[in-house]
C-alpha cells in the first residue's frame, strides 16, 4: 500500500499579468503567480488500489480535496500552500471474513516555495526554469484506531514526520501548447518507529490547443488536450529500522486530461493510468487515480 501520493505535484500557477493559461493537472509549472496575486486550486483525487498479489485481496480506496493557496511575493517568488481533507477505506480478508478500516479528515499541510531562476520572452512564447524547496508538516492524525487497533500508517490521514521536497521545474508555453518537465524528490523521516519510503519523481506534460484551432478577436475561452507522463520511483518502507519487502518500487503512468481555460479561471479533469509497474513483493498495485477541479486566479 501507499500513502496519497502526489500532493505537492497538484499545484499550478498564473501568468505575469494574472491571465489563467494551461498547466499541468498532476505537477507543477514554471509560470509565475503574478506580484501580490493569488491562485486558489480545489481538485478531487480519487485513487483505487485493488490489484493485489496477496492472499488478503486488499482493497484500498483514497478519495480527496485537495485544497491549493498560492501567493505572488515578488515577480520571480511564490509561496505555496496545501492541505487535504482525506477519506481513506481499506477493505481486506481476515480469518475468512471481509474487513474494513477507514479514517476521514484533514491530513497533513505541505509549504512551498518556487523561485524563477530563468526567463527567456519572445513574442509569442516564453521560456522559464523555476526551482522549489518544501516542507510537509504532520498536521494529520496518525494514531487513529479500530477495533483490531492501530491503522495501519498507509491508512492513517497522516505520517507523523517532517518531511522535505524539492525539485526543479521548466515550462515552455507557445500560442498553440504548452511543454513542462519537472524533477522532484521528497525525503521522508521517522514517527512512531515506521518511515514511508522517499520517492523521487520525473513528470513532463504538453498542453495542445485544440479550440479554436485559429486565435482571434474575441474568443472567451480555450480548450486544450493534454498528455501527461508521471515517473515515480519510491524505496522500500522502513518498521523498527528494517525495510519492508513488501513496499516500493517504480511506476510510470500516462495521464490524458483535458482543461477548458478562461481569462480568470480554468475547469480541468485526467486521469492516471499505470502503464508500468515493477514492484517490489506484495505491494499493492494501482488500478488509476481520477483528477477533476478548477483554479482560479485573483
Amino acid at each position: 500500500m501507499k500513502t496519497f501520493a502526489a500532493l505537492p505535484i497538484i499545484l499550478a500557477a498564473l501568468n505575469a499579468v494574472g491571465v489563467a493559461w494551461s498547466a499541468p493537472i498532476t505537477f507543477n509549472t514554471a509560470l509565475p503567480v503574478h506580484e501580490g496575486g493569488m491562485v486558489w486550486r480545489e481538485q478531487f483525487i480519487y485513487d483505487k488500489n485493488s490489484r493485489d498479489p496477496s492472499a488478503a485481496n486488499r482493497d484500498v480506496k483514497v478519495s480527496g480535496l485537495v485544497s491549493v493557496l498560492g501567493y505572488g511575493v515578488t515577480r520571480d517568488f511564490a509561496l505555496f500552500g496545501v492541505l487535504p481533507y482525506l477519506d481513506k477505506r481499506l477493505d481486506l480478508d481476515v480469518g475468512g471474513q471481509r474487513v474494513t478500516r477507514s479514517d476521514q479528515g484533514i491530513g497533513d499541510l505541505t509549504l512551498l516555495g518556487r523561485y524563477t531562476a530563468y526567463q527567456s520572452d519572445a513574442p509569442g512564447r516564453t521560456f522559464r526554469v523555476s526551482p522549489f524547496l518544501g516542507v510537509k508538516a504532520p498536521t494529520g492524525r496518525d494514531d487513529t484506531q479500530d477495533a483490531l487497533g492501530r491503522l495501519p500508517s498507509p491508512i492513517q490521514l497522516g505520517t507523523g514526520s517532517w518531511d522535505a521536497l524539492g525539485g526543479v521545474v521548466a515550462t515552455y508555453q507557445t500560442l498553440a501548447y504548452q511543454f513542462d518537465s519537472q524533477i522532484s524528490y521528497k525525503a521522508n523521516s521517522e514517527a512512531n518507529g515506521f518511515r514511508f519510503g522517499n520517492v523521487a519523481k520525473l513528470d513532463a506534460s504538453i498542453q495542445y490547443r485544440v479550440w479554436p484551432q485559429a486565435l482571434g478577436g474575441g474568443v472567451p475561452a480555450f480548450l486544450y488536450g493534454v498528455l501527461e507522463a508521471n515517473l515515480v520511483h519510491a524505496e522500500k518502507n522502513r518498521m523498527g529500522g528494517v525495510d519492508d519487502p513488501n513496499s516500493g518500487g517504480t511506476t510510470l503512468f500516462l495521464t490524458p486530461g483535458l482543461q477548458y481555460v478562461t481569462q480568470k479561471w480554468i475547469l480541468e479533469a485526467g486521469i492516471q493510468i499505470p502503464v508500468v509497474q515493477n514492484l517490489n513483493g506484495t505491494a499493492l498495485k494501482n488500478n488509476y487515480i481520477l483528477h477533476t477541479g478548477f483554479r482560479v486566479n485573483f
